[in-house]
């Protein structure tokens, strides 16, 4: 009996999560791949799609720029928050927070307001003389990877402060000791010990801004469509509800296959530094 105890508290959950989130998914997902409703060929089409390929590599592109701009910004701002006393970390965590507690479109409506011709950086631009005409910034992947890395970087650098911040500060020390720079130090042990917190972020950060939807549809607009928006346009405006099905399987392959071989990638440097070590 008592080894069924876990299992048994686990079953409500588990209930749940089939009733409210894997059953409905498959009901919407199965009926593309019935022969009446066009089968394997619903696929096959969106790829062969030069329009539909390019939303999908665009929206792969937008996501991993972002993912790799959150982890290059985030790194060393976890690192410098998780090295403060506890009462500062504390303060700069809820700073960092303090976005996140804003709606997502009231974010984007404020870039709206910096990014457009009229806007504070085009302002800024024109009365300091660096340029004749106002930027075309707006409805562009640049503001769309702009308002992305705003939205997911707090989630990044939450992610690996909680890492970085159990790294005994013992080994910093014996490294500058054996002759190590900051800099040495940072590259030969923060980093490598801090991966699983940057794969996790990672994969928040990409699968969010694959499936985002309010900052790509109020910056890019649909001259620059991912596939969050495409699909959106697919069911409300067109009523194509197959190729919704379609569209959202795409993305549920993206994300796992991003999570394998973000995984991979993590195990791979994790060998190497233990034969290394």
């Amino acid at each position: 009996m008592k080894k069924n105890v876990p299992y048994f508290i686990l079953l409500p959950g588990f209930v749940l999560l089939v009733f409210f989130l894997i059953l409905p998914l498959v009901a919407s997902i199965f009926p593309s791949f019935l022969p009446e409703n066009g089968g394997l060929s619903n696929y096959v089409s969106f790829f062969q799609d030069e329009y539909n390929r390019g939303i999908f590599w665009r929206t792969i592109r937008v996501s991993s720029i972002v993912t790799i701009a959150s982890l290059i910004f985030g790194i060393p701002t976890a690192y410098f928050i998780a090295g403060l006393n506890k009462k500062w970390r504390g303060i700069l965590m809820a700073m960092t927070l303090f976005p996140l507690l804003t709606n997502s479109v009231i974010r984007s409506f404020a870039w709206i307001n910096i990014l457009g011709k009229n806007g504070v950086l085009n302002s800024l631009l024109l009365k300091s003389g660096l340029i004749e005409q106002p930027l075309n910034l707006l409805y562009t992947e640049f503001a769309i990877i702009i308002g992305s890395v705003y939205l997911f970087l707090p989630t990044m650098v939450m992610t690996l402060v909680g890492v970085m911040e159990n790294i005994e500060g013992e080994m910093l020390e014996a490294a500058e000791t054996l002759g190590a720079s900051p800099f040495t130090a940072f590259i030969k042990i923060v980093l490598p010990l801090s991966i699983p917190g940057a794969i996790v972020g990672s994969i928040l950060v990409f699968t969010g801004t694959l499936t985002a939807y309010t900052t790509p549809q109020l910056l890019g607009g649909n001259q620059k469509m991912l596939m969050s928006t495409f699909l959106y346009q697919r069911a409300a405006t067109l009523g194509d509800w197959n190729g919704v099905a379609v569209i959202a399987l795409i993305m549920i392959v993206t994300t796992l296959v991003v999570m394998k071989v973000l995984n991979f990638i993590a195990k791979q440097v994790d060998r190497r530094e233990f034969h290394n070590a």
